[in-house]
């Protein structure tokens, strides 16, 4: 019997390919443990600053002033059919968690950072989109809101304006 070996493919190549798909591995299982961490440690904080969403990849400050407060209200969502989120177009949905932009029933976009769905603050902005958020005390947070624009409302500012 011959035998004949078959010369050994370049290592470049193939050792090349292995190191792009571990670095792509390694990424998704960052990006992966960061969105699971990220559903018991997201927040909202409140600030004359503006109103700072902290968790994944989707976490902004939006200022004050481009919230519509005086539309904004706490929502049970399995009553407001028109406000539960249809499709994502950029976002994270894990279980009973849900964060980033999302169109609802609507049609409205929506930046999300839901948990639980009985107990929501839904914020209109100015910029096109509103918020659901997810809230232990939602009557709480929006009184905080409120308070940190100094009570002061469109119509207040609408009003002043006009004397």
């Amino acid at each position: 019997m011959q035998v004949f070996p078959i010369p050994p493919a370049s290592g470049r190549g193939i050792l090349w390919f292995f190191v792009i798909m571990m670095v792509v591995l390694g990424a998704v299982t960052l990006m992966m443990g960061w969105a699971a961490w990220s559903t018991r440690n997201s927040r909202a904080e409140v600030s004359p600053a503006g109103l700072k969403l902290v968790g994944d990849l989707w976490g902004r400050t939006i200022p004050l002033d481009r919230l519509e407060l005086d539309e904004a209200r706490v929502v049970d969502l399995r009553g407001e059919p028109d406000l539960v989120p249809r499709r994502r177009t950029m976002g994270t949905a894990l279980g009973g968690y849900s964060a980033g932009w999302f169109r609802l029933r609507s049609g409205e976009k929506a930046l999300l950072y839901l948990t639980d769905r009985r107990q929501v603050v839904y914020i209109p902005t100015h910029d096109g989109y509103s918020l659901l958020l997810s809230q232990s005390d939602p009557r709480r947070f929006l009184d905080a809101l409120h308070d940190a624009t100094g009570g002061r409302t469109e119509d207040a500012d609408e009003a002043t304006e006009g004397e």
